[in-house]
């Protein structure tokens, strides 16, 4: 195998909240051609018909409030801009409107297209340029946190598409039970931030495992002395709260909590990975949104292989089933190793299914039963890489890079 894949003994995934790739890196497009980001040419209509272009003014804190809709009927709005006909075509043309609808302000509605420029992200945007940005990697389903992430953890909903917690006793394993049970056993571990902002999986995870969870600072710890598991689920402060070390701002950029906020937990996380030398040669970190949160994005997401389950029109607000057969909107996904080539711009398609999809193929090989649209998931780091598949190795450098990005937190 090339050194990169031969070397990687960890895979750490952090899950932000409820951003889009345009609001967060749609800036990038003016500096590398290749990013499919913000153009000229974008637009949304507001309620009195006005074109409402991208501007580069989006705000830290303050300026989404309400937060944004991003259920499944607000999401059927925004990327099919209220047509409800048998042959629509997605034109993500919605955004304005559905915002609007919240506090019928045609001012603030328009707050939706705004972005980051990217000096105000130095973390993200530096890390996307420095290693691996997916151009295409949409939410699962267009639609909220909970059923988004189940992606993450199951490759499915269960036909869910709202924030039903609970799917305790359904047929598919969590990719943690999956390489626990493993023989030869693998180790996982999902790191919430502490017990005043658990994991929101922990009802359906948790099944009598405790040595599946743990917190922030046993990541850190174990990050120094060298102990991560195999796999690593990362989870951000959801919540402002008190804790014993004082207060704790949520960092996960929610609307509208601090988006600096969250840029520091991020650079947190690289850090402690990078700081210890041997940790930093085997592992590749995933840096990637649950959902879009109700932002514009101008990339239509595309279809997909069905899943087995559907959503009955009761369930999707919109008076249709949904067949999990097209994606959600288009998210940030930004991916890190020593062993990526600066400047990558990967172009494939994923979801959020390709996570358990990847860490099964990576350290199990073949498993089942998973779900279709797990199995049909594209994989974003590739074992035993064929010489005529090199290029689905992003991690394909000879030699470690030594120009890697350091952040001072």
């Amino acid at each position: 195998m090339p050194p990169g894949l031969d070397n990687l003994r960890h895979i750490v995934v952090l899950m932000m909240e409820n951003r889009s790739f345009d609001h967060m890196l749609g800036c990038l497009k003016a500096v590398d051609s290749r990013i499919d980001g913000i153009t000229d040419q974008l637009s949304n209509p507001d309620a009195k018909g006005a074109a409402v272009k991208p501007q580069p003014l989006a705000e830290f804190q303050g300026q989404l409030e309400p937060d944004p809709d991003h259920h499944f009927p607000a999401v059927d709005l925004q990327i099919f801009g209220g047509d409800t006909s048998p042959g629509r075509v997605a034109n993500m043309q919605g955004f304005v409107k559905s915002y609007f609808n919240q506090q019928r302000d045609v001012k603030h509605s328009q707050k939706i297209m705004y972005y980051f420029a990217q000096d105000q992200l130095p973390v993200l945007t530096t890390l996307a340029l420095e290693f691996a940005v997916f151009n295409r990697w949409f939410a699962s389903i267009p639609g909220p946190t909970i059923c988004n992430r189940a992606f993450a953890h199951y490759g499915t909903s269960f036909g869910r598409v709202d924030m039903n917690l609970l799917y305790v006793g359904e047929p598919f394993k969590s990719i943690y039970d999956r390489l626990i049970n493993a023989h030869p056993k693998h180790t996982a571990k999902l790191y919430y931030y502490d017990t005043a902002s658990s994991t929101m999986e922990i009802t359906n995870l948790l099944q009598n495992q405790p040595e599946l969870f743990g917190t922030y600072q046993q990541f850190l710890r174990d990050c120094s002395k060298g102990t991560l598991p195999d796999y690593s689920f990362v989870e951000p402060n959801y919540s402002d709260h008190d804790s014993d070390i004082g207060a704790e701002a949520a960092n996960d950029q929610h609307p509208d909590h601090n988006v600096q906020s969250g840029e520091l937990f991020i650079a947190s996380v690289y850090n402690a990975i990078k700081q210890n030398p041997d940790l930093w040669k085997s592992t590749a970190l995933l840096v990637v949104y649950d959902e879009h949160g109700g932002i514009y994005d101008h990339v239509v997401p595309p279809a997909c292989p069905q899943d087995q389950f559907t959503a009955p029109p009761n369930d999707t607000g919109t008076g249709t089933e949904f067949k999990f057969d097209r994606l959600g909107v288009r998210v940030p996904a930004i991916l890190i190793s020593p062993w990526i080539p600066k400047g990558t711009v990967i172009d494939r398609t994923f979801d959020h299914a390709s996570i358990p999809a990847t860490i099964t193929k990576f350290f199990l090989g073949d498993y089942s039963p998973r779900s279709p649209r797990e199995t049909n998931a594209d994989i974003f780091i590739e074992p035993n890489v064929a010489p005529v598949d090199a290029a689905r190795n992003v991690l394909s450098l000879d030699k470690m890079r030594t120009d890697c990005p350091d952040f001072d937190v």
